[in-house]
């Protein structure tokens, strides 16, 4: 878990692999399970259906699968039951992929298009004041991740290390 931007699609999915896990973005499987992207669902749809989607497909993945990288949408365990169905969940680790607001901004500062909660921010400065304020309020729920990475100096691979050793 972690803002957008702090790592969790990429790596998840080199944890995932290391481990011989199975990977799952959370977002894409939305994706293919609802037959369009995200924007489209924000758009046609609006937040509260994606938020109420983005629960039910949440409990599905967590009851149906095993040996599974999950990565969470940024907003996944800040909305209704997700956070206590995680920490719950048999055999469920959570990690808060850390990133300072700089580091997000120059992450995010080419994918703002296709990301529908900054996508209508014309300024690095909105852009800055919006994410400040995002993880203000959802900091209460990834401080309650069972790991905490800072991944704004850290390779991938360094990640990926450090991840395992506290794992084992």
């Amino acid at each position: 878990m972690g803002y957008m931007g702090s790592g969790k699609s990429v790596l998840g999915n080199d944890l995932a692999y290391a481990l011989q896990f199975e990977f799952i973005d959370l977002d894409a499987y939305i994706e293919s399970r609802e037959g369009k992207n995200i924007s489209a669902i924000f758009k046609d749809d609006g937040e509260l259906y994606f938020r109420r989607a983005e629960s039910k497909y949440l409990a599905e993945i967590l009851n149906d699968r095993t040996k599974v990288v999950l990565a969470l949408g940024g907003g996944t365990p800040c909305y209704g039951t997700n956070l206590n169905l995680i920490k719950s969940s048999q055999n469920t680790i959570s990690i808060y992929l850390k990133a300072t607001i700089e580091t997000l901004l120059t992450r995010l500062s080419d994918e703002t298009a296709k990301r529908p909660l900054v996508a209508h921010l014309d300024t690095q400065d909105e852009r800055r004041e919006f994410i400040g304020k995002h993880l203000f309020e959802r900091s209460g729920f990834y401080q309650q991740a069972d790991i905490t990475l800072e991944t704004d100096k850290q390779t991938v691979e360094d990640s990926i290390e450090n991840i395992i050793f506290q794992l084992f």
